[in-house]
């Protein structure tokens, strides 16, 4: 019967695997049911789904994918919040978030982010990362720099011409006076 359980299990793990666009590997060793559940009702409301595994088996799935985790990764009680790719971010996110990271029961141990395992280093990398809305203000920004410098350019042509004119009339207003008063003292 454990055989099955555990057969069960790896297909589960195996479905997650290949469904999943990014994993983080957390540890939860320290965590309790009470102060876990918030957490998951955070990660919930970007589509992120935590899940405690069981280590042996996460590694025979992982192994399978052709991902080799490290000893430290799988140490432990461990868990996975798995989900979409801005999914995995925003989890990242909230996961080194000082709210999270000040008590110290959970620590990121790593990820498979985009078809590659990441250390721990390169998992907390990943709250760096901008989100959705972010890279379109970003893009939007890059498109509109040009553009905007363009725009001010050709208005500044009709308004310098209006200046060097107006100039020039006042110049010659300037000039008229002095021309008739010169006459008028010879």
């Amino acid at each position: 019967m454990p055989n099955l359980v555990n057969n069960l299990i790896a297909s589960e793990y195996d479905a997650l695997l290949k469904s999943a666009e990014g994993i983080l590997v957390i540890s939860l060793g320290r965590v309790t049911v009470k102060e876990l559940e918030p957490l998951r009702n955070k990660l919930a409301k970007d589509g992120v789904r935590v899940k405690m595994v069981r280590t042996s088996l996460l590694r025979r799935a992982l192994a399978e994918k052709g991902f080799e985790a490290t000893p430290e990764m799988l140490a432990g009680n461990t868990g996975i919040a798995f989900g979409s790719i801005e999914g995995t971010i925003a989890a990242a996110k909230l996961l080194t978030s000082l709210e999270v990271k000040k008590p110290g029961k959970i620590l990121l141990r790593g990820a498979i982010f985009d078809g590659a395992l990441l250390g721990p280093k390169d998992a907390l990398a990943l709250a760096d990362l901008p989100d959705k809305k972010t890279l379109r203000a970003q893009l939007v920004g890059c498109i509109q720099g040009p553009v905007r410098a363009l725009v001010s350019t050709l208005n500044a042509l009709p308004s310098g011409t209006a200046r060097v004119l107006q100039a020039r009339v006042d110049q010659q207003a300037g000039a008229a006076p002095a021309q008739d008063a010169a006459p008028s003292a010879s």
